[in-house]
């Protein structure tokens, strides 16, 4: 077993290097004194505890100490491992810090010019400056290739845009939300860096939701903002474009379901070896074993999976099957490693007191944000088939 995780049979995290590992271990102190004595009681609440953000940003965490190249950027796979990390404590506290280091950075990163990413990174990085990814649509999700409404029109030295957002994770407290919209002029999407504040934009929280309870998200109206054309991401042209950023980002989802099962497969091992039935430990009896082993092989399939995936996008190979793959697989093991976790743990397993119910409920949102199960199989289907089955 590997030093880090007990859970990493095959010992995957033994390919960090020293710092990247230093790192994760302060993070997992944090994680563990800091955050996870506060999650059932806000997770009930459906509120975001706040007071983890200044810990989490003081480890500073997307540029560590020894961990960073000459251009002060991470291994993609300590990114990964961050990730799975952070998903292994909660998945709203992994979406939460993954808003930033993962969908809004590498928007800028990628989708911004060299001086945009130049002057915005370092502030990104230490979170001086935040933002949100904000694709999805009330009417549009899978089909929003195609199908996305909101609207840019050139205004001078300026563009106005109008229209509607959905599902943005914490857009209510950050700076500017990285808005998507189709250009009236030449009917291609380009992205905007939007203050939050700015007039015409109006944030209207999503209520009684059953997954990803801590996470704050939010519908979005836009009238009339107007923004200065230096807001325009200058990399962001097409929604060709926005497909490039989603086959790296949907590797982060990919590491997050990895880390969730690793959550809920630990919380379901300690558990069944503490609680007896019939005079023995839960973990002694046949079919909890069989259980306990099938979300093992689940766990590290996975982890495999995301870690050689990384390290072929670590040599430059970006395929949309290929992370669209990683984030299918993955979510589909956690579906069946959520259910057997609150299976053995029996009744106690739909309170939020022994952690498996929030891995439980919290895995239906990532199953679905960051293309759907069917979405992902169709991009594969596609590269298997040769032809696209989408309409």
């Amino acid at each position: 077993m590997s030093g880090l995780y007990p859970a990493d049979r095959y010992g995957y995290s033994e390919l960090l290097s020293g710092p990247e590992q230093e790192a994760l271990t302060k993070l997992r102190a944090v994680l563990d004194e800091q955050v996870t004595p506060l999650l059932a009681d806000y997770w009930e609440a459906g509120e975001f505890p706040e007071q983890i953000r200044q810990p989490l940003v003081d480890l500073n965490l997307m540029a560590p100490d020894g961990a960073t190249n000459s251009q002060g950027r991470t291994s993609g796979l300590y990114g990964g491992f961050r990730n799975f990390e952070l998903a292994r404590t909660d998945a709203s506290v992994a979406t939460y810090y993954n808003a930033q280091s993962g969908l809004f950075r590498s928007t800028v990163l990628h989708g911004g010019s060299a001086e945009q990413a130049a002057e915005l990174d370092p502030k990104i990085r230490s979170f001086e400056y935040t933002g949100v990814f904000a694709l999805t649509e009330p009417e549009h999700g899978s089909d929003i290739a195609g199908g996305l409404a909101t609207s840019a029109r050139r205004d001078g030295d300026g563009w106005i845009i109008n229209g509607a957002k959905r599902w943005i994770g914490g857009a209510g407290t950050a700076d500017v939300l990285a808005v998507f919209a189709r250009d009236e002029a030449d009917g291609q999407v380009k992205a905007f860096l939007v203050p939050r504040q700015e007039e015409g934009v109006t944030l209207t929280k999503i209520l009684r939701k059953t997954s990803l309870r801590m996470m704050q998200n939010f519908d979005i109206d836009f009238r009339g903002v107007r923004v200065p054309d230096s807001a325009r991401l200058a990399n962001i042209n097409s929604f060709k474009d926005v497909a490039a950023l989603m086959r790296r980002l949907r590797s982060d989802v990919a590491w997050i379901a990895t880390g969730m099962q690793a959550g809920a497969y630990e919380a379901a091992v300690r558990y069944t070896l503490g609680r007896e039935q019939f005079g023995k430990p839960l973990a002694s009896f046949q079919l909890t074993q069989q259980k306990l082993a099938t979300m093992l092989a689940n766990l590290t399939a996975s982890l495999g999976m995301v870690v050689r995936l990384t390290q072929r996008q670590e040599e430059g190979i970006f395929r949309d099957e290929d992370s669209a793959m990683a984030k299918m697989f993955t979510c589909t093991s956690l579906r069946e490693t959520v259910a057997l976790a609150r299976e053995v743990v029996g009744g106690n397993g739909i309170t939020l007191d022994t952690g498996v119910a929030r891995f439980h409920a919290d895995a239906e949102a990532v199953y679905s944000y960051e293309g759907t199960h069917d979405i992902n199989a169709l991009i594969l289907g596609r590269s298997i088939a040769g032809v696209g089955a989408f309409r």
